[in-house]
């Protein structure tokens, strides 16, 4: 983990600010995401239909992932002496395999860019999501954070 104040973070653009803790992606995660955004198609929640589908298992949904980063991205980054940060937006999202129920996942997080906004700082940070034994990222999301006085 990185902790930083957002002067000293300055100097860590293009730099690799951590890796979080694994953490279990299980059905009844995946079951209650389907419920709150309301997207139940079956290769996310029917098991019997999934585990003939081309996964072999239910598959955690691409957004699923895309909203741990926050999670992965707090393990990372300490940012000190600043009032309230804030999701701002995602420059660039990618789904590049997928993760299936009772999977383990973490976040890695690299500094773009930091750059003064009005109030504060704003930065673009890479969070690239492992599968644990998977080749390649489940997720790879530039976010965008807004570090307000």
């Amino acid at each position: 983990m990185t902790s930083a104040t957002l002067g000293e973070l300055r100097a860590k653009v293009g730099a690799q600010l951590g890796t979080s803790a694994w953490h279990t992606v299980d059905q009844e995660m995946i079951d209650t995401f389907a419920r709150v955004t309301r997207d139940e198609q079956w290769v996310h929640v029917d098991r019997d239909r999934a585990a003939a589908g081309p996964f072999g298992t239910t598959i955690a949904h691409g957004y699923l992932s895309l909203s741990l980063c926050s999670r992965f991205l707090e393990e990372c980054l300490d940012v000190r002496g600043v009032g309230m940060a804030l999701n701002y937006g995602v420059n660039r999202v990618r789904f590049p395999s997928p993760v299936p129920a009772g999977a383990r996942v973490r976040g890695r997080a690299e500094l773009l860019s930091l750059d003064p906004v009005p109030g504060g700082s704003q930065a673009v940070i890479r969070v690239t999501v492992e599968t644990d034994g998977g080749h390649k990222p489940a997720c790879v999301a530039d976010l965008v954070v807004r570090y307000l006085d």
